[in-house]
């Protein structure tokens, strides 16, 4: 396995790569240390302009020293309300750099729970990424008295505008020149002054099942936990990452900025969430990190092209593939992979899975991490059969990123894998939860104490509501969160999220909520794949004339039925599903039944699609 997949440039590394016990102090020695490499890109008109670390210090400096004259004081509240883009990592660190706290805002938030983030977290200056966010803001300004600055990055539109509670982001880096020149040594006391435990960042939770919390990090546990990463995955300064996922959830936060912060590596900021795919080719990432939704994509792109292929180029594939799967089951196992395989395989990336690999973008790539929420083993095995080690890790806001990660050293689709170095996690015995505990635990939900109290025990384990099982060898599984386990009515246990992968292992499935709770038998909300969907009926002359009509169509109900029959033969007859109902709407992230990590909301489907569901069951 090492010779086909180079783990030795996957190992662990526990060395600490830079120094300083605060988010701001690892920031500012980083650049000190780095000063004229690149460190952070962004396509802008077309064109790559790169960002040395000394570029993006002085940037950072100039916004501080913006913020400091507007009175920005050590401890006040600032939040970013913007897509990812350089411009957030910049406010995110001249906001720790005043010793402040840092708080994110999904772009896609409507104005009411702009309104509620900042009133929660008493922010006082929000940045806010163009016209569209600034709306938002202006929207419920009267209604939050202690906001006292808007920001704006991108000033396109707004040239008129003359209003002395919002300001250019040009114009604030312009007063910190001034400020900074006035108080040339203010930055730097503010962060020396900075302490370990001093609050650094506030998460916000998605509010699944309430109003968002807002989950409390320290500087001691982001650096904490930073440092942690390199014992679960290395990376170096001469690695390339794709930054892509919302800032504002610990995933990007943790494993793309803070990350790369630490270890050197380069930060590629797509253009926006559209371009993801044609991004990655040119990005060419070697290190990637994505969601389960980006790698069903990718997968689903593939196998739509292989469609459309020449019968030469479908067999090439269905050859090249099967040896590659040949490997990756030997490499599972434990065993040994012969000469004479490893010649098949070297001839079968030649042929056709090094152009896989390109046609999505990964073939620099070292390895995949996926995480976030669960994924298909087929779909880790799959990737593993192209030549590209996948490893998946868990964790959630709370403990503030990976907890658990699966090692490059034996993977184990369907596993999360054992317990990071950095924290303890065991099984609840008496409810199969899975607890965590260890320095990157957050410290509470502001403003909930109760809930904190919830969460949290007296001897600091915390509550995930993930429910899993640890085997021998100390790997964990998930078999679903607590809330969503369904007994059905005839008393069966029924761990939905296990249907749901297989269904959305389908190209032409994007999200599945099982339904069943209290049922005789077990239904499905699906959610299709507009694109793969509407290229099959194109394919199969299916008229329609939009979405709605698209997901009636007698022909995509049978192809829909098609991939459940499958689905069905894996499962045992009781945990087959007997009925579907396809949404007939297109959903964003704008959407209320989506988290802005577009997954959907199991409860609020269920509720909002109460009546669709009960005609399955008439």
């Amino acid at each position: 396995m090492t010779q086909l997949w180079n783990l030795g440039h996957i190992q662990p590394r526990t060395e600490i790569v830079m120094p300083g016990e605060t988010i701001s102090a690892l920031f500012w020695n980083a650049a000190q240390a780095r000063a004229p490499q690149v460190w952070m890109r962004q396509k802008e008109l077309g064109i790559w302009r790169s960002w040395t670390w000394q570029q993006s210090a002085d940037a950072v400096r100039e916004i501080a020293g913006g913020l400091m004259s507007l009175g920005f004081a050590p401890g006040d509240t600032s939040s970013i309300l913007a897509n990812t883009v350089i411009e957030w990592v910049l406010a995110d660190l001249a906001v720790l750099s005043c010793g402040g706290v840092s708080n994110g805002i999904y772009p896609t938030d409507a104005a009411s729970q702009v309104h509620y983030l900042c009133e929660d977290s008493r922010t006082s200056v929000l940045f806010v990424e163009d016209d569209e966010q600034l709306d938002k803001a202006l929207e419920v300004r009267d209604q939050l008295p202690g906001l006292r600055q808007i920001v704006v990055f991108d000033m396109d539109g707004l040239r008129e505008l003359r209003d002395p509670g919002v300001i250019s982001l040009d114009a604030l880096r312009a007063r910190g020149r001034d400020y900074n020149a006035a108080h040339p040594d203010e930055l730097m006391r503010r962060v020396e002054a900075c302490r370990p435990e001093d609050l650094a960042i506030l998460v916000y939770t998605s509010g699944t099942t309430g109003k968002p919390k807002g989950a409390m990090h320290t500087h001691a546990g982001l650096v904490y936990t930073v440092r942690g990463y390199n014992t679960l995955i290395a990376r170096d300064e001469h690695d390339e990452a794709m930054c892509f996922l919302p800032l504002c959830h610990i995933a990007e936060r943790m494993g793309g900025e803070y990350f790369s912060l630490y270890t050197g590596s380069k930060l590629n900021f797509v253009e926006n969430p559209e371009t993801v795919p044609e991004n990655v080719r040119e990005i060419a990432p070697t290190v990637f990190t994505a969601v389960p939704r980006v790698w069903e994509k990718f997968y689903s792109g593939v196998m739509i092209a292989l469609k459309e292929s020449s019968a030469l180029q479908q067999a090439v594939y269905g050859w090249a593939i099967g040896v590659g799967r040949q490997i990756a089951d030997r490499v599972l196992a434990g065993q040994a992979v012969s000469t004479s395989l490893k010649a098949q395989f070297t001839l079968a990336r030649w042929l056709a899975l090094n152009n896989v690999r390109k046609m999505i973008g990964i073939h620099r790539a070292r390895f995949l991490v996926t995480g976030a929420a669960p994924i298909s083993p087929e779909l880790v095995k799959w990737y593993l059969a192209l030549g590209v080690p996948m490893l998946e890790v868990w964790g959630m806001t709370e403990t503030c990123g990976a907890a658990t990660g699966v090692p490059a050293s034996r993977i184990k689709p369907g596993s999360i894998g054992p317990a990071a170095s950095y924290n303890e996690v065991r099984i609840d015995p008496a409810t199969g939860e899975i607890l965590v505990r260890g320095p990157n635990v957050f410290k509470g939900y502001l403003n909930q104490p109760e809930k904190t109290a919830e969460t949290i025990t007296p001897d600091g384990w915390l509550h995930t509501g993930d429910v899993g099982v640890m085997e021998d060898d100390g790997y964990l599984r998930i078999t679903d969160r607590m809330k969503d386990i369904i007994i059905t009515a005839g008393g069966k246990n029924i761990t939905p999220s296990e249907l749901e992968n297989e269904l959305k292992f389908s190209p032409f499935i994007t999200d599945a909520v099982v339904i069943g709770d209290r049922r005789p038998y077990l239904t499905v909300i699906i959610m299709i794949d507009q694109e793969n969907v509407e290229k099959y009926a194109q394919d199969h002359d299916v008229p329609f004339s939009n979405y709605a009509s698209l997901t009636r169509a007698p022909e995509v109900q049978a192809l829909i039925q098609g991939v459940l029959d499958q689905v069905n033969t894996q499962f045992a007859r009781v945990e087959q599903i007997k009925k579907f109902f396809l949404l007939d709407t297109q959903l964003s992230a704008e959407d209320e039944e989506l988290t802005p990590t577009m997954k959907l909301k199991r409860k609020l489907v269920e509720k909002k699609y109460a009546a669709q569901i009960e005609a399955m069951y008439r």
